[in-house]
């Protein structure tokens, strides 16, 4: 039996408490927090999890297996880094870390000590999304053109990383897991209208492999909750929209195509296609459920996280290079800048 222990009990923590908890074969033995509010709280639904103040208490007991962090972004870096070098396995919320120098630690950490690091980009264990990566794969959509992304609603406002951080991760997550690649360039805009200078809307154009361009809006600056993601491709089109109950993916059967030969101008026509619109049948587990339940998994058989550190480490990179660009008014930047000379001379 596994035993972990959740540093974290504000927003997101008592979820993995709740699924930990249900778990077979797995104890949850211990949450964390400051506030012995929120520890009292969790001693009222579970009983048998105890409870401390101190992170040391769970990195210093032998018992504990693994630790789950869902604290702030800014302390995901150290609470993960301790966790490693004290033998533990590491779930860890998103973004994986402040800047992508703490993630190469963590993940450098993590293969060095033969650890499972994995990043909790919870959309990845969602029955929708690898719906939406099992049509582009087999090339039922065709070949891909652009995806439109929209993770927008009034709030919640943060006071320590911006829209880009807080709300992108999603999204840059699913984009590089459907598509199957990072992206190769970043540009971004964005404004700060409530807070100064923290970033509540933006703008994030990526372009990756094959000539696919990706468009994500993010704001917690908008009336209506929004999630969506559209899907172009020369064959078919496909909506997911994450906020309906019933279906979440519809797969159009729609398109365009130029006539291959004409002699004229006159004689240039666009055949247009409007077929059947589909909805796919989708499992209704708990996707956190299933995150949590992959990473006992990983653990117990030795494997690789669908969302690894590698994966965690790719994000946070992108988010980066997307802040980059909004500093420099919306600037096209590449994903992985080239090495100075100097750098060149030294690898050499």
């Amino acid at each position: 039996m596994l035993s972990v222990a959740v540093v974290g009990c504000g927003y997101w923590g008592p979820n993995l408490i709740r699924n930990f908890a249900q778990m077979p074969g797995v104890r949850m033995k211990t949450a964390v927090d400051l506030n012995k509010e929120r520890l009292r709280h969790i001693s009222q639904l579970y009983a048998s999890v105890e409870t401390s103040t101190s992170v040391d208490s769970v990195l210093e007991d032998p018992e504990i297996d693994a630790i789950l962090v869902a604290t702030p972004v800014s302390t995901h870096h150290p609470i993960a880094k301790r966790a490693l070098e004290a033998g533990k396995h590491v779930l860890v919320e998103k973004p994986m870390a402040a800047s992508v120098a703490e993630a190469e630690e963590l993940q450098g950490i993590a293969e060095d000590r033969g650890m499972v690091l994995m990043a909790g980009h919870t959309f990845l264990y969602t029955a929708a999304v690898n719906k939406m990566k099992d049509l582009i794969s087999s090339g039922e959509l065709g070949h891909i053109y652009y995806i439109s992304t929209t993770r927008v609603n009034l709030g919640l406002f943060q006071e320590d990383i911006n829209v880009v951080w807080d709300l992108a991760p999603h999204d840059i997550s699913i984009l590089n897991y459907i598509l199957g690649s990072e992206p190769e360039s970043v540009a971004a805009h964005g404004q700060a209208y409530i807070q100064a200078g923290i970033e509540d809307v933006a703008f994030v154009n990526l372009t990756y492999p094959g000539d696919i361009v990706a468009h994500t809006h993010v704001s917690w600056l908008n009336p209506d909750k929004i999630r969506r993601i559209t899907v172009v491709g020369s064959k078919k089109m496909l909506v997911y929209d994450d906020v309906s109950t019933t279906e979440k993916i519809r797969v159009y059967d729609k398109g365009v195509t130029v006539q291959p030969h004409y002699d004229t101008f006159g004689e240039f026509q666009l055949s247009y296609r409007f077929g059947d619109i589909y909805t796919p049948r989708l499992d209704d587990n708990e996707p956190l459920k299933n995150e949590c339940q992959h990473f006992i998994h990983c653990i117990q058989k030795r494997e690789t996280p669908r969302s690894d550190g590698v994966a965690g480490l790719s994000v946070v990179r992108v988010i980066e290079r997307a802040c980059e660009s909004i500093r420099q008014n919306g600037l096209q930047l590449p994903l992985h800048p080239d090495p100075s000379p100097s750098e060149k001379g030294s690898a050499q």
